[in-house]
């Protein structure tokens, strides 16, 4: 076994080593340009070794043209590795016409033996045991030598470039791309001087830079962020994935996908994925809803038929499936989203039992401050020996006129609004409060003078209601019990006191209080009158409407009447 031929074996041996080290590596994420280089490599190399080991010219000539495979192509494929490495993005044409020239390249190498293109003579020699290839060169070897060259200086240059104008791109990469250039710039330079020996430089530059790319390929893959994610997601056993085509027709799944979703298992390859009933209300759904939504749209997706301990939930999200930069389908991930979204429920469950507990506190704290704004009125009315109960049957007598408005609500009134005046009613009589005990009390009708002075009890009324509701976060409620202490006793044509108000100056609210509170004053037993019949007083309240009291309200009270009378009718027995 000569010398010559262990020079070419251990070469030979060496790159088929380095490329089942890259293919035991190998990762979908690793540049394809790249795995054709660790394919050619092993071709070349173990065809140098079968033409050095051949001494017949015809063998050695065919075998000669596998070598090219490497010499024409490997430079191409380098330069295209780098540019994908540095992530320069070059044009189809540009790629296309450089491979085509390599190829042209190829073709002329092919014709060795038959014409003179590439070689215009080739014969063998032997020293000893070793064996030599005597070659005179064509034009086509000249144009070879110049595909040689631009792509040199093309590989010193990717890497110069990226280095002063990309951030993101490894500065140990780009010193080991630009590593084989000086080492093939070498060969090239000197294999000249070897040429007589038979021990050609060219296939142990090739290992060198096989060795180069492998750390390279090993580098890169950690740089892939976006795929190492998803894959260390998927071995995690945490994300399903389910693939599809664009027709719908199911193309694969994982082992955590075939769990969520067991109606994948009833799946053949490019079975139409909807032909499962089970999976039209998930997997279909999703695709339709992600395509109408452009993307945007998340899921959960929880098991069916297991208990709560065992209960998975999945955040399901829809994306396109490409192959290379062509869009041929779709994908969905299932992330196992359970602890999460049971943490979601706790937080949820301890929401609503906060927000129930504050409710049931802030229930209790109105109630007390109702209870509290109903003594003081009460109060107030024990002071005035003539209006025993006003308060109560007052309160009674607007929840009733309310209620008939409400039945058809011609007033569009909210419910909010009709809450707040049956609540405000207690409170129209607090400014009495102020009313001097002599005039209050008094047991007969009061004088030109006490009246003015009892008049007053409106306004004051007014103020202690806005220093009692001041700090309440409902200013729609103080203005409403504002308004009904105030303008209670206004009359629409103007003749009413504190203000004068006419017509619609005066706040409904006050409108439907001066008719309950007229209405009680009428059917009520008080120091100066007998308490009149309900027909009186009927009469009585019809003839003030449009003068004393709204004619927009006549309807409401008429509807509301038989109610009144039966409310009074029941007061009157218990007295």
């Amino acid at each position: 076994m000569t010398a010559q031929f262990m020079y070419y074996a251990v070469l030979a041996a060496l790159s088929m080593l380095l490329t089942l080290l890259y293919a035991f590596w190998w990762r979908k994420q690793f540049e394809a340009h790249m795995t054709a280089i660790f394919i050619l490599i092993p071709i070349a190399n173990l065809a140098y070794l079968l033409m050095y080991a051949s001494h017949e010219l015809e063998t050695a000539t065919s075998l000669m043209k596998f070598v090219y495979v490497g010499g024409c192509f490997l430079p191409w494929l380098i330069t295209m590795c780098e540019l994908a490495l540095c992530h320069i993005p070059v044009s189809r044409l540009i790629r296309m016409t450089t491979l085509l020239a390599s190829t042209a390249v190829f073709v002329s190498v092919l014709s060795a033996g038959y014409s003179d293109v590439f070689y215009q003579s080739l014969t063998i020699d032997s020293v000893g045991d070793a064996m030599i290839l005597h070659r005179q060169y064509g034009p086509m070897h000249t144009a070879h030598y110049v595909c040689v060259v631009l792509y040199l200086i093309a590989d010193v240059a990717i890497p110069a470039y990226t280095y002063y104008k990309k951030r993101q791109v490894s500065r140990v990469v780009l010193f080991l791309l630009f590593l084989p250039i000086p080492i093939t710039i070498a060969v090239y330079l000197g294999g000249h001087l070897v040429a007589n020996t038979g021990f050609e430089l060219t296939p142990l530059s090739y290992v060198f830079a096989q060795a180069v790319y492998l750390f390279i390929a090993r580098r890169m893959s950690y740089y892939n962020v976006s795929e190492m994610v998803v894959e260390s997601m998927v071995q995690s056993g945490e994300t399903g994935f389910v693939t599809i085509d664009h027709k719908g027709r199911y193309l694969g799944s994982n082992q955590t996908a075939q769990e969520a979703l067991p109606a994948l298992s009833e799946l053949a390859v490019d079975q139409r994925i909807g032909s499962v009933d089970a999976l039209q209300q998930t997997v279909v759904t999703w695709l339709e809803d992600f395509k109408k939504s452009g993307g945007t749209e998340k899921f959960l997706f929880a098991q069916d038929g297991v208990s709560d301990d065992e209960e998975k939930i999945y955040a399901v999200s829809v994306d396109y499936l490409f192959d290379g930069r062509v869009q041929c389908g779709y994908q969905v991930f299932l992330q196992d989203d359970t602890k999460n979204q049971q943490y979601i429920r706790l937080l949820d469950r301890y929401n609503s039992d906060l927000q129930a507990e504050v409710a049931a506190k802030t229930e209790r704290i109105v109630a007390m401050h109702d209870h509290l704004v109903l003594g003081m009125a009460s109060m107030v009315e024990s002071r005035d020996n003539s209006t025993g109960g006003h308060i109560r049957r007052t309160s009674v007598g607007v929840r009733l006129l309310v209620e008939a408005i409400q039945k058809d609500n011609g007033l569009l009134l909210s419910d909010e609004f009709c809450q707040h005046i049956i609540k405000a009613a207690p409170m129209h009589d607090l400014g009495k409060i102020a009313v001097d005990d002599a005039i209050l009390r008094k047991p007969g009708r009061f004088t030109p003078e006490e009246f003015e002075k009892m008049k007053a009890h409106a306004a004051e009324g007014a103020r202690i209601v806005h220093e009692i509701l001041s700090d309440t976060d409902d200013d729609e409620f103080r203005r409403i019990a504002e308004n009904v202490a105030h303008y209670h006793h206004e009359r629409v044509d103007g003749s009413g006191y504190p203000k004068g108000l006419k017509g619609d100056e005066i706040p409904l609210e006050a409108r439907i209080m001066a008719i309950a509170d007229v209405y009680d004053a009428l059917v009520s037993k008080r120091v100066y009158k007998e308490a009149f019949s309900f027909d009186k007083a009927d009469a009585i309240i019809m003839d003030g409407m449009g003068t004393q009291f709204d004619a927009r309200l006549e309807r409401y009270y008429c509807m509301a009447r038989p109610r009144l009378e039966e409310y009074y009718a029941s007061q009157r027995e218990k007295s």
